[in-house]
C-alpha cells in the first residue's frame, strides 16, 4: 500500500530536498554539510505545517503535526495517525479506528522515500539561484524533465542549516509548502522509531 493512501499532507518536499543534498551540491558547501548530519545518525526533529493548493479546484488542503527524520527512517505524527518506517517496515496507527496496518517497506513505491531521490530523480534537476537572504540560505532548483515530481523547488535554510521551509511547484501548477517550527537535530534513540499502540487496536498484517 502506498503511503499516499495512508495519509493525506505528509510533508514529502522535506524527502526531496535530503535526497537532492546527496548530488547536486560540491563537497563544503551548507548542503553537503547537511548531507553530513544524516549520515552520521542525526535526526531532524520539527514541527510541520503542510499546506497543498490545487491549481484546478483552488482548494487548499493543510495538516500539522510532528516529524522526525533520520536517514530513511522516518514518524510522522498527525492529530488522528501516526507513521513510523524503520526501513524495512511501515506501520500506520489510525486511532479513530484504533487501528494498525503493518506492511513491507518497499522504497520504491514511497513516494515520501529519501531513496527513490536517489536512485536518479535528483539528476533531472538544476540549480537556479543559490544565495543568501537576510537570516536565511535560500536555493532554487528546476526541472524541464516532464515526468519529474515537481518543476521547480524553492528550499529556506537557518544559517546553522536548518530546514524553515520548503516549497515546490508540481508539473500542474500545483502548490506545495512545508513550514517547520521548532527544528532542531537530535540523536536518535532505541524508541524512537518504534510504533506504540493500544493493546486492543485492531492489527491488519499485509507483509504475507
Amino acid at each position: 500500500m502506498n503511503l499516499t493512501d495512508k495519509i493525506i499532507g505528509i510533508p514529502v518536499l522535506v524527502f526531496l530536498f535530503l535526497g537532492m543534498t546527496s548530488t547536486l551540491y560540491a563537497q563544503g558547501t551548507p548542503f553537503e554539510q547537511l548531507k553530513q548530519k544524516f549520515e552520521e545518525g542525526q535526526v531532524f526533529k520539527a514541527e510541520f505545517y503542510h499546506q497543498t493548493f490545487d491549481s484546478y479546484t483552488k482548494d487548499t488542503m493543510a495538516s500539522r503535526g510532528e516529524i522526525w527524520i533520520g536517514g530513511e527512517r522516518y514518524k510522522v505524527k498527525t492529530n488522528h495517525q501516526l507513521v513510523v518506517v524503520n526501513g524495512e517496515t511501515s506501520m500506520v496507527y489510525d486511532d479513530t479506528r484504533n487501528r494498525v496496518i503493518i506492511s513491507k517497506y518497499v522504497a520504491e513505491e514511497d513516494d515520501f522515500a529519501p531513496s527513490r531521490i536517489l536512485n536518479g530523480l535528483d539528476s533531472t534537476f538544476t540549480v537556479e539561484v543559490q544565495e543568501q537572504r537576510g537570516d536565511q540560505i535560500y536555493i532554487r532548483l528546476e526541472s524541464d524533465d516532464p515526468f519529474a515530481i515537481y518543476k521547480k523547488v524553492e528550499i529556506f535554510l537557518s544559517p546553522d542549516l536548518v530546514p524553515q521551509k520548503i516549497r515546490a511547484v508540481d508539473p500542474v501548477n500545483n502548490v506545495i509548502t512545508t513550514t517547520f517550527r521548532s527544528g532542531k537535530f537530535i540523536s536518535p534513540s532505541k524508541q524512537m522509531f518504534v510504533l506504540n499502540y493500544p493493546g486492543s487496536a485492531e492489527v491488519i498484517d499485509m507483509r504475507n
